[in-house]
């Protein structure tokens, strides 16, 4: 905050509220924040009727409460003034809503609104071991979970009706979790399509879920086919691993994160399926952690370079229209020699691990 000249930090009830504080709050148009000054402790705001569970979270901490038809915004210029930042630079975590930004602005006379991301994101995408530790446990079960779904593919078995089931086998290992499944054609399409599919012999089946535990997410795609794969299908299936394995070579601290993206993306190309996103239509991978999807990307353009700790998947895929696609996902942890995957890679078409 000191050498971006942010005098404060305000967040809203949330998962980065949640992660800096432990408090869980949900949002509704009565504002809860938290108000960090540069110097000094956190201070809360919350409606006057919710102090006592307010007060249950965030323990001794400084608590101010506001009335209906009161402002919050004003006990949040009074929280500046006592900083001694009445004319303050405020940094909003992303995901604050509109209105709340607005209000700021107009309530609060000489502030300057500037983004959050930078604190924000910044810390969240740099895991500490124990964080890593719940992530590999949520991929464990993920695994233990799609190797058991496999064996009630049949004919006739609809994508929902697979995705119950290992919605449920998620259930039985006390986490929430789920997963996209798409069959035959439908793969073609990386989020799938409207319609229903129905499996058939020789289809393609993409399994793209994960879960949750203890807040922290994990997100594995296995791609594997109903019967016996054409020749097309397995070799389509080793050129993205091969991108999936040359991506996790060029991973390392320093890296701009789009150098990653670009090795998966030219073992693709160069194999004939390009140019640029015809065949793999998206970017390589995303943040994880607390959120399945989070800073940073790994995409053209972004020239930030990694950081020791930070988590992204590592998913590169072929999408042929009319015919199938193939994607292949695993968890990418940033290493300070290198990287690594946080289970291990899918051996062939039809063995998934």
């Amino acid at each position: 905050m000191t050498e971006l000249g942010i005098d404060a930090l305000l967040c809203e009830g949330g998962t980065t509220l949640g992660y800096y504080t432990g408090v869980s709050w949900g949002r509704s148009e009565r504002l809860f924040a938290m108000v960090l000054p540069r110097t000094g402790e956190a201070v809360y705001v919350s409606p006057a009727f919710e102090e006592s569970r307010a007060r249950e979270q965030v323990g001794s901490a400084r608590l101010l409460t506001w009335q209906e038809d009161e402002s919050p915004y004003a006990l949040i210029r009074t929280i500046l003034a006592d900083a001694g930042t009445r004319t303050a630079t405020v940094a909003v975590e992303e995901t604050t809503r509109s209105f709340v930004s607005e209000r700021l602005r107009s309530e609060i006379p000489g502030i300057t609104l500037v983004s959050g991301t930078p604190i924000t994101a910044g810390c969240r995408a740099v895991k500490a071991p124990e964080e890593i530790a719940l992530m590999e446990i949520a991929d464990d079960i993920t695994r233990e979970v799609f190797l058991a779904a496999l064996p009630t593919l049949r004919e006739g078995l609809t994508e929902r009706e697979f995705a119950g089931t290992i919605s449920k086998l998620f259930t039985q290992y006390g986490v929430s979790g789920g997963a996209l499944v798409l069959f035959g054609q439908a793969s073609a399409h990386p989020h799938g399509l409207v319609k229903e599919h129905t499996l058939r012999e020789g289809d393609i089946v993409l399994i793209d879920g994960g879960c949750s535990v203890e807040g922290y997410s994990s997100d594995i795609t296995r791609t594997t086919v109903f019967g016996k794969p054409t020749e097309k299908m397995r070799e389509v299936w080793r050129i993205v691993r091969r991108a999936q394995d040359a991506a996790l070579a060029a991973a390392r601290p320093g890296v701009p994160a789009e150098r990653i993206d670009a090795a998966a993306r030219s073992v693709i190309v160069d194999a004939g399926y390009g140019p640029e996103y015809k065949y793999f239509t998206h970017r390589l991978g995303h943040g994880i952690g607390l959120e399945g999807h989070e800073w940073y990307y790994l995409v053209r353009g972004n020239t930030r370079p990694e950081l020791a700790g930070e988590t992204h998947s590592n998913e590169p895929g072929i999408y042929i229209p009319g015919e199938f696609g193939i994607r292949l996902e695993d968890e990418l942890h940033i290493t300070p020699d290198g990287a690594r995957l946080l289970l291990p890679q899918a051996p062939s078409l039809e063995q998934i691990f």
